[in-house]
């Protein structure tokens, strides 16, 4: 997605992944992990190491990166840096750091502790309330649980570093923002699409986006008026700069902040507009101007189609035709719960928009069998 929207505002970039999916491969120079070096740990520490092969003048980065501030820091040695610094990372990714900044400036975000001990339990029986337990450099609803009666008591011990944290029942979205560290405009809203089957996922995990969340237009609104704020206090506080994203749950016309994603999100390619250029602009610290941001029209959408079992595709060649990305190679074997492409769509309503996504993944599906 990065490389797409720089490839498209006119920037000439050299993508580093872990897969090197044929449109990647097709689209500019690029190098994975899995088809041009030798060390084949999918992992930030990996793509660091062969990034120091890479001659750029600039970096940018994605998901997984926010969660490792010290492997920016690397990242970004002799190189300007188009993204949030690592100071900023280890401040905004803290969910202790971002709930006492959100409270003192008066905005909602779900109670969040380290553990809960037996005496909390009972409070929490007693409110009837659920939790949930997350890892602390987590990503895409990854290994989120709910909190059981076996973790309570002396505490938690867990495979994963993490946090408990107050469910807040409602829908989960998302809204993308554009900042240069004093001032933000957000430049669009989504529903987040979680756990559901028909896309091979389910729990808590991520598979997509959908644009605009099937809510009331008032409701819609309402969340436009609320993300603006919460954007600039977070961009004032922080110091964030470029394209970033904000996950929250929309419950009683009220925003919950979920957590910060310091970098240009999933749902980014969803929007209007020059993207790219604004992240490298807002980086620059350019001054944010009212043109970067529009309410669409129309309703897009994304999911990523995940395999629901070990297979191996067969030719992909025609799978440009379709609007799909991040297209596997022809024969490329793909594990089980990994993703196999990703599908995009629009038509006139969100609901439209989504049963046109279900289209696209059933036919990935029977194309796979």
């Amino acid at each position: 997605m990065l490389a797409e929207l720089a490839v498209r505002d006119g920037y000439t970039v050299t993508a580093l992944d872990y897969f090197g999916d044929s449109d990647l491969r097709a689209l500019c120079p690029s190098h994975s992990l899995l088809r041009d070096y030798a060390d084949k740990a999918y992992s930030p520490r990996a793509l660091v190491t062969a990034s120091k092969s890479v001659a750029a003048a600039a970096v940018t980065y994605g998901a997984s990166f926010e969660n490792h501030p010290d492997l920016v820091e690397e990242l970004s040695v002799g190189r300007v840096l188009l993204g949030n610094t690592p100071e900023t990372l280890r401040r905004v990714r803290d969910p202790f750091e971002l709930q006492r900044i959100l409270g003192e400036g008066g905005f909602s975000f779900p109670e969040t502790c380290l553990e809960i001990t037996s005496h909390e339990s009972q409070v929490v029986r007693h409110l009837a309330q659920r939790w949930l337990w997350k890892p602390l450099r987590g990503g895409g609803g990854t290994h989120v649980r709910w909190l059981g009666d076996a973790d309570m008591g002396e505490g938690i011990v867990q495979e994963y570093e993490g946090i408990v944290q107050e469910y807040i029942e409602g829908m989960v979205c998302s809204f993308s923002f554009v900042a240069n560290r004093q001032e933000a405009r957000v430049i669009g809203v989504t529903e987040q699409l979680i756990g559901l089957p028909e896309f091979g996922t389910g729990d808590f995990r991520w598979c997509g986006n959908l644009s605009p969340p099937r809510v009331p237009e008032a409701e819609l609104d309402a969340i436009w008026q609320q993300a603006d704020p919460i954007a600039a206090y977070l961009t004032a506080h922080f110091g964030l700069r470029g394209l970033n994203g904000v996950d929250f749950v929309w419950r009683n016309e009220r925003i919950w902040v979920l957590e910060v994603n310091p970098r240009p999100s999933a749902s980014t390619e969803l929007f209007d507009g020059p993207l790219f250029d604004w992240h490298v602009r807002g980086c620059l610290g350019e001054p944010i101007r009212p043109s970067w941001s529009l309410r669409l029209t129309r309703s897009v959408g994304k999911v990523v189609v995940f395999a629901p079992y070990d297979l191996t595709v067969g030719d992909t060649q025609h799978w440009r035709s379709h609007e799909l990305r991040d297209i596997p190679h022809n024969n490329e074997h793909i594990r089980q719960g990994h993703p196999i492409c990703t599908a995009l769509a629009t038509a006139a309503t969100p609901v439209d928009c989504l049963q046109q996504l279900r289209a696209q993944a059933e036919l990935v599906r029977q194309w796979t069998e």
